[in-house]
């Protein structure tokens, strides 16, 4: 067994945070400031630590969105959590909320160095924040919302001065989720209460909280047993966007706030595929910018009331971030795409919509010259003309480029054939990916997740590494609809696995007519796991498997796993046996004929490192040589996100050099 200390020296000089100007390779949980003056996010450099962000916005069009990093004081830890929550401040400071155990450490992190102020400590499962959308000088900034778990949520005021601790304002019976202002001052809050009903099932309507008195009031409520949620709202207009199953499907309506009309849900709202989002109202004038993500990418779109469509904005292809703030600056919203790292784009909608350039603003011209060379003829053949640039609209700042000077590797999204029909995929490898010498076929974990048109550094690294990529979104993928989500319900390994083995008897037999070698597995967490399931079923097929932070069947993981886990096993009928036998990866182990590298991190959280441990052993019980048939590693201190957490450079190298390497071995 190999163990990898994952603790790397600092690649900017600093053992507290990151360098001043260093770049961001991954950002994740943007959030913004009530007016729109900065933006935060969790942001992490090339040697996998993460560390808070803060974005200087500016109140007028054109101007610059700025990141800087916010480094620790003295005694601050070297790295923040990836499940850190955040809540951007007016003033650029940052509230971050640390789950440590049971218990929720608040802190406010400032933007000139000095030690983080505490914000207090609260020992709430389910803790969430959410920025007030006026806070005064000394006032509080947040509110943080925490449940029991089934009977209660409290609700408390969250100050960003040092001194004062957090101030319960309200204990209500029941779960509540979502949190939608309905007023400037930040008094009245919607949120979605989880109604139970007499037959077991379960409701969800929209209710009004007054934090200054702790009552709640109804606010939204269609039919007895639909299901109405609040999605967006502008205090100034009154316009509320809703989302509803009462017209027989889930849609997005609008209302006006106080009104006795009944929301109306406009066709071109429906969304069809496409999963509709707003994100954004622009203030005076009512115009909703809306996301609608559909598969792997994800499109922009404004709509107003009375609107009979929606007007699609031309945004470049990628996946927006699902999160947004629209000022008199414009529309400022997170922006990623297999080629370009996470950034906020700013856009200025009507130029956008307008199809035309607007010349920028230019420095004041510089002297004139003397002609040279005999005059202005000799001018024009020594100085370049360079074209005045101009603005169209969109505009992205804060993106990284490569430390070698050369682009990122580029993906495209392609139709995949299914055991049940086209799938979509995302390829790395250009137009040639199913030809490459070296193919590998990543599995995402989950199952309810995906692989989207954003920067992924795994995937890029093995790009960049020479290896063709194809990230497939098999059924139980999210984003293409309730039935190919709910595909794998109760038949984990089922319907999925089908689909795998359906592309690598199709892949791999292209490939085979050529005479080039077969395809690779890369599996993450639940993708681990239907890499070995499909290594073991059909060993001809595969020709390594590298799993990271596998389980081994849905009733293992179940036995071994803390609570939420087990609620998740529960929820989906992991531990249900499929009619043509279980699915379990010891039992196939005697079949595992591929290379197999296995990584995990001793501190999983999710899946236990005992899952990988057990695999191991069998292995060896059957006779496999550690390091000629299979090697085994443990990431020391890494939890379940292994691939995104400190160190995490170090086994995506380990990762590439495994899956592009040359069989010295085989296993008999």
């Amino acid at each position: 067994m190999t163990a990898i200390p994952l603790t790397v020296p600092p690649l900017f000089g600093s053992a507290t945070g990151p360098a001043p100007g260093s770049a961001a390779l991954r950002r994740v949980s943007f959030t913004f400031a009530a007016d729109g003056s900065h933006a935060a996010c969790l942001a992490a450099e090339a040697d996998g630590r993460w560390f808070v962000e803060s974005w200087r916005l500016g109140a007028e069009p054109g101007e610059v969105c700025a990141p800087q990093p916010l480094r620790p004081g003295a005694g601050g830890r070297r790295s923040e959590d990836v499940h850190s929550q955040l809540v951007s401040l007016t003033d650029g400071r940052v509230l971050i909320c640390r789950h440590e155990g049971a218990v929720q450490q608040l802190i406010v992190r400032g933007t000139d160095g000095h030690a983080d102020l505490s914000a207090g400590r609260l020992q709430r499962a389910g803790l969430r924040l959410l920025p007030l959308p006026a806070p005064a000088p000394g006032a509080p900034v947040a509110i943080a919302l925490g449940t029991d778990g089934e009977a209660s949520t409290s609700v408390w005021l969250i100050s960003a001065n040092g001194v004062s601790a957090p101030q319960q304002v309200a204990e209500l019976p029941g779960l509540y989720g979502g949190g939608v202002w309905l007023d400037q001052g930040g008094r009245l809050l919607g949120l979605d209460q989880l109604q139970r009903l007499a037959d077991g099932t379960g409701r969800v309507k929209t209710v009004a909280l007054d934090l200054a008195t702790g009552g709640l009031s109804p606010l939204l409520e269609l039919t007895a047993r639909s299901n109405d949620r609040l999605a967006a709202c502008d205090p100034v207009s009154g316009l509320v966007l809703v989302r509803s199953d009462a017209p027989g499907e889930d849609r997005l309506g609008w209302g006006r706030l106080g009104s006795q009309e009944p929301p109306h849900f406009p066709e071109c709202l429906r969304g069809g595929q496409h999963f509709l989002r707003p994100v954004a109202i622009e203030p005076g004038r009512n115009r909703v910018a809306v996301q609608a993500d559909w598969g792997a990418g994800s499109t922009l779109a404004l709509w107003e009331p009375g609107a009979t469509r929606l007007e699609p904005l031309p945004v470049p292809p990628g996946r927006l971030g699902g999160v947004a703030h629209w000022s008199a600056a414009g529309l400022r919203m997170p922006y990623s795409a297999p080629d370009q790292p996470a950034a906020m784009a700013s856009i200025d909608v009507d130029l956008l919509l307008s199809g035309e350039t607007r010349p920028l603003p230019q420095p004041e011209s510089s002297p004139r010259l003397a002609p040279v060379q005999g005059g202005a003829a000799g001018l024009a053949s020594v100085v370049q003309v360079i074209p005045q640039p101009v603005e169209t609209g969109w505009r992205l700042d804060g993106g990284t480029r490569r430390g070698d000077g050369r682009p990122w590797e580029s993906a495209q999204t392609v139709t995949l054939p299914g055991a049940a029909g086209p799938l979509e995929g995302v390829v790395y490898g250009g137009n040639e990916w199913l030809t490459a010498e070296h193919l590998v076929m990543a599995l995402h974990g989950g199952p309810a997740d995906a692989w989207r048109l954003e920067f992924e550094p795994t995937l890029q690294r093995l790009a960049a590494e020479g290896l063709a990529v194809v990230a497939p979104n098999q059924r139980g993928s999210t984003g293409y609809g309730v039935e190919h989500a709910q595909a794998v319900q109760h038949a984990w390994g089922g319907p999925d696995l089908e689909d795998v083995l359906t592309l690598l008897q199709s892949i791999g037999g292209q490939r085979a007519s050529l005479g080039l070698e077969r395809v690779a597995l890369l599996g993450v967490s639940y993708g681990a796991f239907l890499a070995l399931l499909a290594a073991g079923t059909a060993p001809d097929l595969v020709a390594k498997v590298a799993a990271v932070s596998p389980f081994l069947s849905g009733a293992r993981l179940a036995a071994e796993a803390g609570p939420a886990v087990r609620g998740l096993t529960e929820r989906m009928g992991a531990t249900t046996d499929l009619p043509d036998g279980p699915r379990d990866v010891l039992l196939l182990c005697h079949r595992l004929m591929a290379e197999l590298l296995v990584v995990h991190g001793t501190q999983d959280e999710v899946v236990p490192v005992t899952q990988s441990r057990a695999l191991r052993q069998e292995l060896l019980r059957i006779g496999r040589v550690e390091g000629v048939d299979f090697q085994y590693v443990e990431a020391a201190g890494a939890g379940h996100e292994v691939l995104a957490e400190e160190g995490a450079p170090l086994l995506q190298e380990l990762l590439a050099s495994f899956l592009r390497a040359t069989r010295v071995g085989n296993c008999q």
